[in-house]
Protein backbone atom coordinates (compact mmCIF):
# COMPACT_ATOMS: atom_id res chain seq x y z
CA UNK A 1 0.00 0.00 0.00
CA UNK A 2 1.32 3.47 -0.86
CA UNK A 3 2.22 5.70 2.03
CA UNK A 4 1.26 9.39 2.00
CA UNK A 5 3.54 12.19 0.89
CA UNK A 6 6.08 13.11 3.51
CA UNK A 7 5.45 16.61 4.91
CA UNK A 8 9.09 17.00 5.93
CA UNK A 9 10.91 19.91 4.27
CA UNK A 10 14.56 19.43 3.26
CA UNK A 11 16.10 22.92 3.04
CA UNK A 12 19.71 21.76 2.53
CA UNK A 13 18.70 19.63 -0.44
CA UNK A 14 16.69 22.59 -1.74
CA UNK A 15 19.67 24.94 -1.64
CA UNK A 16 21.82 22.35 -3.37
CA UNK A 17 19.25 22.04 -6.16
CA UNK A 18 19.06 25.84 -6.54
CA UNK A 19 22.85 26.10 -6.83
CA UNK A 20 22.89 23.37 -9.47
CA UNK A 21 20.07 25.04 -11.40
CA UNK A 22 21.68 28.46 -11.33
CA UNK A 23 24.92 26.84 -12.51
CA UNK A 24 23.19 25.06 -15.38
CA UNK A 25 19.78 26.43 -16.35
CA UNK A 26 19.24 23.50 -18.73
CA UNK A 27 19.24 21.03 -15.83
CA UNK A 28 15.46 20.74 -15.58
CA UNK A 29 15.64 17.83 -13.16
CA UNK A 30 16.85 20.23 -10.46
CA UNK A 31 13.47 21.97 -10.66
CA UNK A 32 11.63 18.74 -9.94
CA UNK A 33 14.04 17.96 -7.11
CA UNK A 34 13.60 21.41 -5.62
CA UNK A 35 9.82 21.23 -5.69
CA UNK A 36 9.87 17.73 -4.22
CA UNK A 37 12.06 18.56 -1.21
CA UNK A 38 9.99 21.68 -0.42
CA UNK A 39 6.58 20.18 -1.18
CA UNK A 40 5.51 19.61 2.43
CA UNK A 41 1.73 19.32 2.77
CA UNK A 42 1.00 21.80 -0.01
CA UNK A 43 0.05 19.23 -2.65
CA UNK A 44 -2.30 17.48 -0.23
CA UNK A 45 -4.05 20.78 0.51
CA UNK A 46 -4.33 21.58 -3.18
CA UNK A 47 -5.65 18.10 -3.90
CA UNK A 48 -8.32 18.51 -1.22
CA UNK A 49 -9.38 21.76 -2.89
CA UNK A 50 -9.37 20.06 -6.31
CA UNK A 51 -11.54 17.26 -4.97
CA UNK A 52 -14.18 19.80 -3.90
CA UNK A 53 -14.61 21.00 -7.50
CA UNK A 54 -16.83 19.40 -10.12
CA UNK A 55 -13.87 19.07 -12.47
CA UNK A 56 -11.72 17.53 -9.75
CA UNK A 57 -14.30 14.88 -8.92
CA UNK A 58 -14.67 14.02 -12.61
CA UNK A 59 -10.93 13.86 -13.26
CA UNK A 60 -10.22 11.71 -10.21
CA UNK A 61 -13.28 9.52 -10.73
CA UNK A 62 -12.38 8.83 -14.37
CA UNK A 63 -8.65 8.59 -13.65
CA UNK A 64 -8.32 11.12 -16.48
CA UNK A 65 -4.77 11.94 -17.57
CA UNK A 66 -4.19 15.31 -19.21
CA UNK A 67 -1.05 13.86 -20.81
CA UNK A 68 -3.18 11.59 -23.01
CA UNK A 69 -4.90 14.60 -24.56
CA UNK A 70 -1.75 16.67 -24.94
CA UNK A 71 0.10 13.79 -26.58
CA UNK A 72 -2.50 13.60 -29.37
CA UNK A 73 -0.72 16.10 -31.60
CA UNK A 74 -2.84 15.35 -34.66
CA UNK A 75 -6.07 16.37 -32.95
CA UNK A 76 -4.46 19.49 -31.47
CA UNK A 77 -3.11 20.53 -34.87
CA UNK A 78 -6.59 20.13 -36.38
CA UNK A 79 -8.17 22.63 -33.97
CA UNK A 80 -8.99 26.13 -35.27
CA UNK A 81 -6.39 28.87 -34.98
CA UNK A 82 -6.79 30.87 -31.80
CA UNK A 83 -7.94 27.96 -29.66
CA UNK A 84 -5.85 26.89 -26.70
CA UNK A 85 -5.15 23.44 -28.13
CA UNK A 86 -3.90 24.82 -31.45
CA UNK A 87 -1.86 27.55 -29.73
CA UNK A 88 -0.35 24.92 -27.44
CA UNK A 89 0.51 22.73 -30.43
CA UNK A 90 2.16 25.66 -32.23
CA UNK A 91 4.04 26.70 -29.07
CA UNK A 92 5.42 23.21 -28.45
CA UNK A 93 6.39 22.77 -32.10
CA UNK A 94 8.16 26.15 -32.22
CA UNK A 95 10.16 25.28 -29.09
CA UNK A 96 10.85 21.66 -30.17
CA UNK A 97 9.09 20.41 -27.05
CA UNK A 98 6.74 17.55 -26.31
CA UNK A 99 4.56 16.54 -23.38
CA UNK A 100 6.34 13.18 -23.33
CA UNK A 101 9.73 14.89 -23.11
CA UNK A 102 8.61 16.71 -20.00
CA UNK A 103 7.58 13.40 -18.44
CA UNK A 104 11.06 11.99 -19.08
CA UNK A 105 12.71 14.99 -17.43
CA UNK A 106 10.49 14.68 -14.36
CA UNK A 107 11.68 11.18 -13.44
CA UNK A 108 13.32 11.59 -10.07
CA UNK A 109 13.29 9.55 -6.88
CA UNK A 110 10.12 10.29 -4.90
CA UNK A 111 8.39 8.68 -1.95
CA UNK A 112 5.51 6.49 -3.13
CA UNK A 113 2.16 8.26 -3.12
CA UNK A 114 -1.50 7.39 -3.50
CA UNK A 115 -2.84 7.21 -7.04
CA UNK A 116 -4.94 10.38 -6.72
CA UNK A 117 -1.93 12.34 -5.44
CA UNK A 118 0.19 11.14 -8.36
CA UNK A 119 -2.54 11.95 -10.90
CA UNK A 120 -3.00 15.47 -9.50
CA UNK A 121 0.75 16.11 -9.36
CA UNK A 122 1.19 14.95 -12.95
CA UNK A 123 -1.76 17.09 -14.07
CA UNK A 124 -0.02 20.14 -12.62
CA UNK A 125 3.16 19.18 -14.46
CA UNK A 126 1.31 18.99 -17.80
CA UNK A 127 -0.38 22.31 -17.05
CA UNK A 128 2.90 24.24 -17.15
CA UNK A 129 3.21 24.67 -20.91
CA UNK A 130 -0.51 25.44 -21.18
CA UNK A 131 0.13 28.27 -18.73
CA UNK A 132 2.84 29.62 -21.03
CA UNK A 133 0.18 30.04 -23.70
CA UNK A 134 -2.54 31.44 -21.42
CA UNK A 135 -0.30 33.93 -19.59
CA UNK A 136 1.78 34.99 -22.58
CA UNK A 137 5.09 34.36 -20.83
CA UNK A 138 7.80 32.92 -23.10
CA UNK A 139 10.47 30.33 -22.38
CA UNK A 140 13.27 32.89 -22.14
CA UNK A 141 14.77 33.22 -18.62
CA UNK A 142 12.62 36.21 -17.67
CA UNK A 143 9.46 34.60 -19.02
CA UNK A 144 10.09 31.45 -17.03
CA UNK A 145 10.83 33.45 -13.88
CA UNK A 146 7.57 35.38 -14.26
CA UNK A 147 5.61 32.19 -14.86
CA UNK A 148 7.20 30.56 -11.82
CA UNK A 149 6.05 33.50 -9.71
CA UNK A 150 2.57 33.20 -11.23
CA UNK A 151 2.57 29.46 -10.46
CA UNK A 152 3.68 30.03 -6.87
CA UNK A 153 0.69 32.30 -6.32
CA UNK A 154 -1.58 29.62 -7.77
CA UNK A 155 -0.12 26.54 -6.05
CA UNK A 156 1.79 27.85 -3.01
CA UNK A 157 4.60 25.39 -3.75
CA UNK A 158 7.64 26.83 -1.96
CA UNK A 159 10.03 25.58 -4.62
CA UNK A 160 8.44 27.97 -7.11
CA UNK A 161 8.99 30.91 -4.78
CA UNK A 162 12.66 30.05 -4.33
CA UNK A 163 13.25 29.69 -8.07
CA UNK A 164 11.50 33.00 -8.77
CA UNK A 165 13.62 34.85 -6.21
CA UNK A 166 16.95 33.45 -7.39
CA UNK A 167 16.08 33.84 -11.07
CA UNK A 168 14.93 37.45 -10.61
CA UNK A 169 18.20 38.28 -8.87
CA UNK A 170 20.30 36.68 -11.59
CA UNK A 171 18.38 38.23 -14.49
CA UNK A 172 18.38 41.67 -12.85
CA UNK A 173 22.19 41.55 -12.69
CA UNK A 174 22.34 40.67 -16.39
CA UNK A 175 19.91 43.48 -17.33
CA UNK A 176 20.83 46.50 -15.20
CA UNK A 177 18.39 49.35 -15.37
CA UNK A 178 15.48 47.19 -16.43
CA UNK A 179 12.57 46.49 -14.01
CA UNK A 180 13.17 42.74 -13.87
CA UNK A 181 12.07 42.27 -10.26
CA UNK A 182 8.91 44.28 -10.93
CA UNK A 183 8.11 42.04 -13.90
CA UNK A 184 8.53 38.90 -11.78
CA UNK A 185 6.43 40.38 -8.99
CA UNK A 186 3.79 41.30 -11.54
CA UNK A 187 3.67 37.62 -12.46
CA UNK A 188 3.02 36.79 -8.80
CA UNK A 189 0.30 39.44 -8.52
CA UNK A 190 -1.38 38.20 -11.67
CA UNK A 191 -1.29 34.66 -10.32
CA UNK A 192 -3.00 35.82 -7.14
CA UNK A 193 -5.75 37.72 -8.91
CA UNK A 194 -6.46 35.02 -11.52
CA UNK A 195 -8.94 32.20 -11.11
CA UNK A 196 -7.60 28.92 -9.77
CA UNK A 197 -6.15 27.27 -12.88
CA UNK A 198 -5.11 23.95 -11.26
CA UNK A 199 -8.84 23.30 -10.96
CA UNK A 200 -9.60 24.09 -14.61
CA UNK A 201 -11.06 21.53 -16.99
CA UNK A 202 -8.10 21.77 -19.35
CA UNK A 203 -9.39 19.04 -21.64
CA UNK A 204 -12.51 21.09 -22.35
CA UNK A 205 -10.59 24.36 -22.55
CA UNK A 206 -8.38 23.08 -25.38
CA UNK A 207 -11.18 23.78 -27.86
CA UNK A 208 -11.86 27.27 -26.50
CA UNK A 209 -10.30 30.55 -27.74
CA UNK A 210 -7.29 31.64 -25.69
CA UNK A 211 -8.71 35.16 -25.28
CA UNK A 212 -11.95 33.76 -23.86
CA UNK A 213 -10.00 31.65 -21.36
CA UNK A 214 -8.00 34.68 -20.24
CA UNK A 215 -11.23 36.59 -19.71
CA UNK A 216 -12.91 33.74 -17.86
CA UNK A 217 -10.01 33.22 -15.46
CA UNK A 218 -9.09 36.91 -15.22
CA UNK A 219 -5.54 36.39 -16.49
CA UNK A 220 -4.09 39.87 -16.95
CA UNK A 221 -1.62 40.82 -19.71
CA UNK A 222 2.09 40.38 -18.94
CA UNK A 223 2.74 44.11 -19.38
CA UNK A 224 6.12 44.56 -17.68
CA UNK A 225 7.56 41.38 -19.17
CA UNK A 226 6.73 42.39 -22.73
CA UNK A 227 7.99 45.93 -22.12
CA UNK A 228 11.39 44.56 -21.09
CA UNK A 229 11.56 42.28 -24.14
CA UNK A 230 10.68 45.22 -26.38
CA UNK A 231 13.57 47.20 -24.88
CA UNK A 232 16.15 44.55 -25.88
CA UNK A 233 18.15 45.73 -28.93
CA UNK A 234 17.41 43.85 -32.12
CA UNK A 235 20.92 42.37 -32.28
CA UNK A 236 20.59 40.99 -28.77
CA UNK A 237 17.36 39.07 -29.39
CA UNK A 238 19.04 35.65 -29.44
CA UNK A 239 20.84 36.38 -26.19
CA UNK A 240 17.59 37.56 -24.65
CA UNK A 241 15.93 34.25 -25.44
CA UNK A 242 18.77 32.12 -24.12
CA UNK A 243 17.99 28.92 -22.26
CA UNK A 244 15.09 29.09 -19.86
CA UNK A 245 15.34 28.72 -16.14
CA UNK A 246 13.35 25.53 -16.19
CA UNK A 247 10.17 25.81 -14.23
CA UNK A 248 7.85 22.88 -14.30
CA UNK A 249 6.00 21.30 -11.40
CA UNK A 250 6.65 17.70 -10.54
Amino acid sequence: MSRPLSPRLRPIAALRAVRNLMRNREDTQQVFLLIEVLRGKTTLRQLARFRRTETGRAVLGENRRLLDRLSDRASLAALPAGTLGRAYYDFMASESLSAEGLVALSRIERPPAADDVTLFRERNREMHDLLHVVTGYGRDPLGEACLVAFSYAQTRLKGFALIALFAARRIARARPGQPVRRAVFEGYRHGRSAGWLPGADWEALLTQPVDAIRTRFVVKPATRYHAILAAVPQGDSAAARGHPVAAVPG
